[in-house]
């Protein structure tokens, strides 16, 4: 972990060379108005709303939005430079264990009591914390969602179990239209049926969990399902296919909703199948996206980064956002109002989330995306053996964590 922090830092102090972020992080307090910079990377109706809750702090506070399409690595590069930073970052919580790491991130909890979060979703509040603290107010959540083209799959035909989505498979994948299809060897993807059989990617300790049984068993169990799917795997081909009517059934984002539906489809929504081997339903990764803090605003905008937070705390944006983009907010009173409850995507996500699984915030989880994938590819795409594929990648996993530290 030194060596990975070492690199990090050094990264950090290559400030001058990025260009057009010099202003972005300026302290800025003019007439008793303090400017507070956030970065995000949101769509459009995200940002509106957030920027309307925002602007209610005015003129004490004023909140500048600035979207960052590579707002990661640019932390990363400019994250311990105050001239350069933002004071607050808006994304998911998976980064956080590399910018805890990076020591540019404050708890939350150093100006939020940690009592004063009792509403909030006990699993978005187990995303935003890394080694016992919590560096994220949750705003809202992301899980998969099982979907379904009610133009061949009746909302009474929805499967149950994984068999009956099999048995739905075999008998409707034929004639260039399919049953079922998914980014089946994408790890994000992927994941929610390792996780269904008990199994995991990397735990809580950065130790990863590619050859332990539970995810050869997983593997092996998705291999049936895949096969009855087209070969290639990208979003793009995945979804093309579920928007064009050529697949009955997907598991994917909310964010594929809107697309569909402005194709005309009568789009359902469902929980997902419980896999008949293990008595678990395919339990995908959640995203857990919120406010991170930087440090050099928690010390010095101390009474401004308080006012942003709590003005977030409001149940009134957890609304907002659902009747922006149908996100589920974090925050549980949200879920005693009509306006997100009569809507059925939030509702969905808030079910499935009850089995999902926070994607880990930990460094070294970068590591396995890629690995992952190679050996998803292997086993789905290339049908080279399970068992040896897996020893294999385990061992690449802990070789490639190991010249991290």
């Amino acid at each position: 972990m030194k060596k990975m922090l070492a690199v990090l830092l050094c990264v950090g102090m290559t400030v001058g060379m990025l260009s057009g972020c010099g202003k972005s992080g300026k302290q800025e307090k003019k007439d008793d108005v303090t400017t507070i910079t956030i970065w995000h990377d949101k769509e459009d109706a995200v940002a509106e709303a957030l920027q309307e809750e925002l602007e209610k702090l005015e003129p004490e506070v004023h909140v500048v939005l600035e979207k960052k399409s590579d707002l990661t690595e640019a932390l990363k590069v400019v994250g311990n430079d105050p001239k350069a930073a933002p004071d607050m970052y808006f994304f998911a919580h998976d980064k956080i264990g590399v910018y805890a790491e990076m020591g540019i991130l404050a708890p939350i909890t150093d100006i939020i009591p940690k009592e004063e979060l009792n509403d909030y979703m006990d699993m978005t509040l187990e995303a935003a914390t890394y080694k016992g603290d919590i560096y994220q107010l949750p705003i809202y959540y992301e899980t998969l969602l099982f979907m379904y083209n009610r133009l061949y799959m009746t909302d009474e035909e929805v499967p149950k179990t994984t068999e009956e989505l099999y048995a739905y498979m075999k008998e409707n994948t034929q004639g260039g239209h399919y049953g079922f299809v998914e980014q089946h060897s994408t790890p994000y993807y992927a994941a929610g049926w390792i996780y269904g059989f008990g199994g995991y990617l990397i735990n809580a300790d950065g130790e990863p969990g590619l050859d332990c049984d539970e995810t050869i068993q997983a593997l092996k169990y998705h291999k049936k399902f895949v096969d009855l799917m087209p070969g290639e795997t990208e979003y793009a081909t995945v979804n093309t296919l579920f928007n064009e009517g050529k697949a009955h059934a997907t598991i994917a984002g909310p964010w594929l909703i809107p697309t569909v539906k402005e194709s005309g489809m009568d789009v359902g929504v469902a929980a997902m199948p419980i896999i008949d081997e293990t008595g678990n339903p395919i339990s995908p990764y959640t995203g857990v996206q919120g406010i991170q803090v930087l440090k050099y605003a928690a010390e010095n905008k101390s009474e401004a980064v308080e006012k942003v937070l709590r003005q977030l705390m409001e149940p009134d944006i957890g609304v907002k956002l659902a009747q922006a983009s149908g996100c589920a907010p974090a925050n549980e009173k949200c879920y005693e109002m009509e306006e997100v409850t009569s809507d059925d995507v939030v509702m969905a996500m808030k079910e499935t989330a009850e089995n999902a699984v926070p994607m880990p915030n930990i460094p070294e989880m970068d590591v396995m995306w890629t690995v992952t994938g190679n050996l998803l590819t292997d086993v789905n795409m290339s049908g080279k053996d399970i068992n040896e594929s897996a020893k294999k990648a385990q061992k690449e996993a802990e070789q490639l964590i190991e010249n991290m530290k």
